[in-house]
């Protein structure tokens, strides 16, 4: 039975193949009406609001002897730069496509994966009628509801579109997904981008939990011809993407990433951690009581700091536990996560990130629910020195 963990996520990155997830049989006959990006209410975030990007992300600091430190966070409402959002599979709507009013699951994610990107650029988080989690369940489930694939891409095409022509008035952006999100972008680089004019507006492109293509030992070609992997943080108009594993248990046979078809294709893998190459330490924001994204039975997440004092944050950061490297080997191409503990110390010795149905960890999924708060820091850093390579290169 399908509850808690698996319930409000696992079948979020299904949608990388969602042809091959949902029939075309099952596809709306009629095409719905547009969306109006005019209006706010169809945005999740945009600047100088306060909507969901626009929360609490204070963190509790926790060094290896368990000492607890406060981080504030504060935003730049003058960022030289914008980023655009598109969050992955969060909607518990009943219908296979979601409606238009943000719930509780999408400001959660927004929170989790994007706003503290607001330290380095105004944010655009448009909302979209995703495939939901309902329709994907139904489908796995074998009693498939009708959805419409395309509705959710179309969406987002209309909201970059139009953030195109009355928001970005020639300015920078980075775009940034997770799992549906990045399923969605993938194609929209490629089909409006990739090699267009607008293409000299692209910092960066974060595509975070999929399996890009890539030509095996080359940074280019694939899934896009004319943007490049990044290999330094003041490298622009490149992309970052990775999968992550714990490093003691890499992508098994049924592994939902790490693996593209193709001859002498593989997954793409960058480290935020260290784009250059090599093994370097994560900066992540993890969920002070769970992975911080799903609304799960987290309640009992474990304790940070044996014996300490309650965290009243709802973020965590765990300077020295965690590094990662990108991994190429027999079980794909992956970013190996290894976590440094210390058996006799006051702090943690493991984080919450796994999927797990009743007990049973699915390795398959790797730590899919975690991949953006695991470089969290990394990659807000990375977004900075990018912005500021990119303004640079405008003088």
């Amino acid at each position: 039975m399908m509850k808690g963990v698996l319930r409000n996520f696992i079948f979020g990155a299904l949608v990388i193949a969602s042809a091959a997830t949902v029939r075309a049989s099952q596809e709306s006959p009629k095409p719905p009406a547009k969306n109006d990006y005019a209006n706010g209410e169809n945005w999740l975030c945009r600047p100088g609001r306060a909507d969901a990007c626009a929360e609490d992300l204070s963190t509790t600091v926790i060094s290896a002897d368990g000492k607890m430190t406060r981080e504030d966070f504060v935003a730049d409402p003058n960022a030289p730069i914008d980023c655009f959002y598109v969050y992955p599979t969060v909607s518990n709507d009943r219908s296979g496509n979601s409606g238009m009013v943000a719930g509780a699951e999408e400001k959660r994610v927004a929170r989790t994966q994007f706003a503290r990107f607001g330290s380095k650029c105004k944010l655009y988080a448009p909302m979209y009628r995703q495939v939901t989690l309902t329709a994907l369940i139904a489908s796995e489930t074998g009693h498939p509801i009708r959805v419409d694939r395309l509705l959710a891409y179309n969406d987002v095409v209309d909201a970059w579109n139009y953030y195109l022509q009355h928001d970005n008035h020639g300015r920078g952006v980075v775009l940034i997904g997770h799992s549906q999100g990045s399923n969605i972008l993938t194609p929209l680089v490629k089909n409006e981008i990739d090699g267009k004019p607008v293409q000299t507006r692209i910092i960066s492109v974060l595509l975070i939990g999929t399996s890009l293509p890539v030509p095996k030992g080359k940074d280019v070609g694939g899934a896009f011809q004319n943007i490049p992997l990044c290999r330094s943080a003041n490298q622009i108009g490149c992309v970052i993407t990775y999968s992550s594993f714990r490093v003691m248990s890499p992508p098994p046979p049924n592994s939902l990433f790490g693996r593209v078809s193709g001859e002498n294709m593989v997954a793409a893998c960058t480290n935020p951690a260290a784009l250059g190459g090599g093994s370097g330490e994560l900066h992540s924001y993890l969920g002070a009581r769970g992975s911080g994204l799903i609304n799960a039975d987290e309640s009992a997440a474990g304790t940070w700091v044996k014996g300490g004092a309650a965290i009243t944050t709802t973020f965590v950061s765990v300077p020295g536990m965690l590094t990662a490297e990108c991994v190429s080997d027999e079980h794909g191409s992956y970013l190996a996560v290894t976590i440094h503990a210390d058996p006799a110390g006051a702090r943690a010795n493991d984080i919450v990130g796994d999927v797990v149905v009743d007990g049973q960890v699915m390795k398959e999924w790797g730590l899919h629910l975690i991949d953006m708060q695991l470089a969290m820091g990394n990659l807000v850093w990375i977004v900075g020195e990018e912005g500021k390579a990119y303004l640079a290169g405008k003088k």
